[in-house]
């Protein structure tokens, strides 16, 4: 059983990890990688930190892990960038601009799930297995509420 509080540990741990973080993310995400996971720490107090033997080494790793969640969303959004890009470099598309309210008009006339569900994937960049375990639901209804939420803004935004 861990000895330290999650409280204790960050205070005396942050700064270093902080420091750490720096070599494995881009200086400007390192806080925030760390922050994040002391987060996902003390959203689940009985976790695997609760038997963690050697508090040093269990955060050095916990960011270590963050710090590769962080590259794995980028590495996915650089990608689904290029893809639009090349899509619109293939069709010859311009660039068209919708004004903010009304896409935000637009994205109030989804459902609830529906909102949630597109936040959380494009926003948060969560895979539909993160998005389905955080909601509660399964990974087909996740699929299902967006294409019908993509549905229904390409409708209202054309």
């Amino acid at each position: 059983m861990n000895e330290v509080s999650l409280e204790e540990a960050y205070a005396k741990y942050a700064d270093e990890l902080v420091h750490y973080a720096t070599l494995l993310v881009p200086r400007s995400a390192a806080a925030d990688v760390v922050a994040d996971m002391f987060a996902d720490l003390l959203s689940d107090p009985d976790g695997a930190w609760s038997t963690a033997r050697n508090t040093e080494a269990y955060l050095f790793g916990a960011v270590a892990n963050r710090a590769r969640m962080y590259h794995r969303h980028t590495e996915r959004r650089r990608h689904r960038e290029e893809r639009v890009a090349a899509a619109d470099r293939r069709t010859g598309d311009v660039e068209v601009t919708v004004p903010r309210d009304l896409v935000l008009d637009a994205f109030d006339e989804l459902s609830v799930q529906q909102r949630a569900v597109t936040y959380l994937t494009y926003w948060q960049d969560l895979s539909v297995a993160q998005v389905a375990e955080i909601l509660g639901v399964r990974d087909g209804t996740v699929r299902r509420q967006l294409a019908r939420a993509r549905a229904r803004l390409r409708g209202a935004l054309s």
